[in-house]
């Protein structure tokens, strides 16, 4: 188990404080729901999402389908992938990042997978309920993602000059996310920042060995 403990113990984080946030906005808040936590700046609002990360949807109960089945597939991938790094030694942190992507991608997974068949519909009157009698909302797969983080950072509009936008509203930053959806962001931000130290400390890896083995 040498070198899982981490990846291992910051899945489970990031699923246990994803999957806590979502049940506590199910059961306790009403489709479009705010409470403040900055002012307007940092809003926890809740929406549900049938289809990709940050509100994007793909077309259509097909369309729903093969998304909850393309992430099932990619899950057991990236989990692949990560235990081949760790069982080949690859860079720590890189590893750490990797597992931060494959926490986010199992977290929006157990949404899409269990939320249909666990809980009630949600909608801009009615709290859901857990277990409901007459059975959940929406069959296996077919459950919608909840997201609640939301940060309207700044909000105005555009200058009459500006091109094609001018004189119209904006908001920034509009999409509505959740945990999952940040420790994806998160882990690929990172992995793009750090990509050089990470595979150049690899580079220097290979080469020590491969120079040992020219000299036995």
């Amino acid at each position: 188990m040498k070198g899982y403990t981490r990846p291992i113990t910051l899945i489970f984080l990031i699923l246990l404080v994803d999957q806590i946030s979502k049940f506590w906005v199910k059961l306790n808040m009403t489709i479009g729901q705010d409470f403040t936590i900055l002012g307007n700046k940092f809003l926890i609002h809740f929406i549900e999402n049938p289809g990709m990360a940050y509100g994007m949807e793909f077309g259509g109960e097909y369309g729903k389908l093969f998304l909850s089945i393309f992430r099932i597939i990619a899950v057991i991938g990236i989990g692949y992938g990560l235990h081949y790094m760790i069982k080949n030694k690859y860079h720590r942190g890189f590893t750490l990042n990797v597992a931060l992507i494959f926490a986010g991608a199992l977290g929006n997974i157990i949404d899409c997978v269990f939320y249909g068949m666990i809980f009630s519909e949600s909608d801009f009157y009615t709290k859901a309920v857990l277990f409901p009698e007459g059975g959940g909302y929406a069959p296996f797969l077919y459950g919608k993602v909840v997201d609640m983080l939301y940060f309207p950072l700044i909000e105005g509009n555009f200058p009459t000059w500006f091109p094609i936008w001018g004189g119209e509203h904006f908001l920034f930053f509009r999409p509505v996310f959740n945990i999952a959806d940040s420790a994806i962001s998160v882990g690929v931000v990172l992995i793009l920042l750090f990509q050089k130290r990470y595979f150049k400390e690899e580079h220097k890896e290979e080469e020590s060995v491969n120079s040992e083995m020219l000299e036995d």
